[in-house]
């Protein structure tokens, strides 16, 4: 029987095109059921409806606070026996509600060498540092911001830092669609 995934995206969804592709060709034993974002004008809403996935838009301006969208999104989730959370770019932290219901089964990727660069921008962090050892991490998702258990990393080194930051985020990003994929394959089958 297959998993059930959810992905949580907030941008252009490139990593889950990535994943959504690999559980077509059975590579990842599971459907994505769902894709849920919190921006209105993300890309991955396109990606979602060419895929024929359901999409679905939670605005958190439009709850009273983070416990009551959490419980809204739970809802959701549970009606569709969402086994997996994974978060492909979502840029919101994940609260109690959603870190209770699902014990070590919300994954999340990091353009980083976890710990080194947690957060936002984590490559232009390495490279104002100075530092061609980039990465990518794929973790569990904890209260924490990119502070969960490791599952994965994957070294990439930058041998010319003056490159523009569009190319380095290029291949960082080729690296993670494989890294997501093989993690989840691992995982999950």
């Amino acid at each position: 029987m297959k998993a059930q995934l959810a992905i949580f995206a907030s941008g252009n969804g490139s990593n889950a095109q990535a994943i959504i592709d690999a559980c077509k060709q059975g590579i990842i034993n599971a459907d994505v059921a769902i894709i849920i974002t919190d921006n209105p004008n993300a890309f991955i809403i396109k990606r979602a409806v060419k895929e024929n996935i359901e999409c679905k838009i939670f605005k958190p301006k439009v709850f009273t606070d983070k416990l009551s969208y959490e419980k809204e999104i739970l809802k959701l989730l549970t009606a569709l026996n969402i086994e997996w959370i994974v978060l492909a770019g979502y840029m919101r932290l994940i609260g109690t509600v959603l870190l209770t219901a699902y014990p070590k089964k919300i994954l999340n990727i990091h353009p980083s060498l976890l710990p080194k660069y947690k957060g936002l921008n984590a490559i232009k962090q390495a490279i104002d540092n100075n530092d061609n050892e980039l990465g990518v991490t794929i973790h569990y998702v904890d209260e924490g911001v990119d502070t969960g258990e490791i599952i994965e990393q994957e070294k990439i080194t930058i041998e010319d830092l003056n490159l523009p930051i569009e190319e380095i985020e290029a291949m960082v990003h080729s690296v993670e669609h494989k890294l997501y994929v093989t993690t989840l394959q691992k995982l999950i089958n």
